[in-house]
């Protein structure tokens, strides 16, 4: 099998971008990769396209061979690659896996969706609840953040953690989202608190109080709040690969992809022997760490998903960084800060960077290449060599990790 590397990114900005319409960003954010990677004159051989919901978002099919011909890269094999929120992460696989095999030379990989147009928000989280048990959940309406407020509920309970300790999670995320000019809040918590003051909507003393505010934060899925929970967002990310032994034919400092890994687990959240371990992160972290030849404590950056803050404390957890239990806790000591022990989500994660569902995998990458090249800017982890990612698919049902590292 050969060896994968990544030699150009593409990471359009995140938000809501009401002058790009879904193949803008497509196209944005790929040529953008193939500029970075010094690709312009070179036959594509593949190009794998993640996004979850073209057609009921954007009326759009046949996405992938769309966007090779506007991009001007015909004949390259064209695919679109649907997997839920993982969408982005099952793109990277079918990317890897052509290089890897000897099937292409070179590779492009994006992820991409517009949401933020829809006029009826409850229409989204409508949708995504496709991804739900049709019998045994989503005949009874349950949606994804009901799931993560069952998930929070529990876990709180069981571990005897605390609700601020998950509103730590926001903070210090929205503290690293105002560090990514691409961001779509690239404002603190804090930030917000003392606008809502001087507009006269409240005084608090401090961020836990303003976050504890039923105006200014109101519950979603008990006990989480508004602030615990990503937002809709459009964007898009890409990836040019390539086989390792060719990449510094393309650029100076090419990242290796080291291990990847999938795995699955029961649809029906309530079969799960314990809803607050995660599985299939277990496993799939498992796979990449044993094909990278690493563990998890030679990790120094990760990008994990936090579509729920609940969810990067129990992330944080088994994929291998925090005793089980753990997770929740070690954000509120400040051990997943930029410069704590183990840096979690740099970028800002979901909850500040944004979370355009078949990109989030993708970008999750891209700002890993940027942090091992020592391109992050102010959001800079030092020193940063190796980095993970979790790309969560369902409700736990479906996850992805890709380990990268320096070449």
């Amino acid at each position: 099998m050969k060896r994968v590397a990544i030699i150009g990114v593409g990471h359009t900005k995140f938000g809501k971008l009401e002058d790009k319409n879904l193949m803008d960003l497509l196209c944005d954010a790929s040529l953008e990769a193939i500029h970075d990677s010094n690709t312009e004159n070179e036959k594509f051989d593949s190009v794998y396209v993640g996004c979850m919901s073209a057609h009921a978002f954007n009326n759009i099919s046949g996405i992938a061979s769309a966007l090779v011909d506007k991009i001007g890269i015909i004949p390259a094999a064209a695919n679109h690659i649907k997997n839920g929120p993982a969408s982005g992460g099952s793109a990277i696989i079918a990317g890897f896996q052509s290089i890897a095999s000897g099937l292409s030379d070179l590779t492009l990989v994006v992820g991409a969706e517009k949401m933020t147009h829809i006029s009826t928000p409850g229409y989204i989280t409508s949708n995504v609840a496709t991804l739900t048990h049709p019998e045994a959940e989503r005949i009874h309406g349950i949606s994804l953040p009901g799931m993560a407020g069952l998930l929070a509920r529990t876990y709180l309970k069981k571990y005897n953690a605390k609700l601020s300790w998950l509103s730590d999670i926001a903070i210090k995320n929205h503290d690293n989202g105002a560090l990514n000019s691409l961001a779509h809040f690239q404002r603190s918590i804090k930030n917000f608190m003392e606008s809502a003051i001087k507009k006269g909507k409240g005084t608090w003393d401090n961020v836990h109080e303003f976050l504890e505010d039923d105006d200014r934060n109101p519950i979603i899925a008990d006990p989480l709040r508004l602030f615990h929970i990503c937002p809709i967002s459009d964007g898009a990310a890409a990836l040019v690969l390539c086989d390792a032994k060719k990449a510094k034919n393309y650029c100076d400092r090419p990242i290796l992809i080291s291990g990847i890994g999938q795995a699955t687990d029961t649809h029906i959240v309530y079969e799960r022997e314990d809803i607050t371990t995660l599985r299939a992160l277990k496993i799939c972290s498992q796979k990449a760490y044993q094909m990278a030849g690493l563990k998890p404590s030679d990790i120094d950056v990760a990008e994990l998903h936090d579509a729920f803050e609940i969810l990067e404390a129990v992330e944080s957890e088994d994929i291998g960084f925090f005793a089980k239990g753990e997770g929740a806790k070690a954000a509120h000591e400040g051990l997943t800060q930029i410069d704590g022990q183990i840096p979690i989500n740099p970028s800002g994660g979901l909850k500040a960077r944004g979370h355009p569902l078949g990109a989030t995998g993708v970008a999750q990458v891209v700002e890993l290449f940027w942090q091992l090249r020592g391109e992050a800017e102010k959001r800079q982890v030092q020193d940063a060599e190796k980095g993970i990612t979790c790309n969560f698919g369902g409700f736990g049902n479906n996850i992805i990790s890709v380990i990268v590292e320096k070449m």
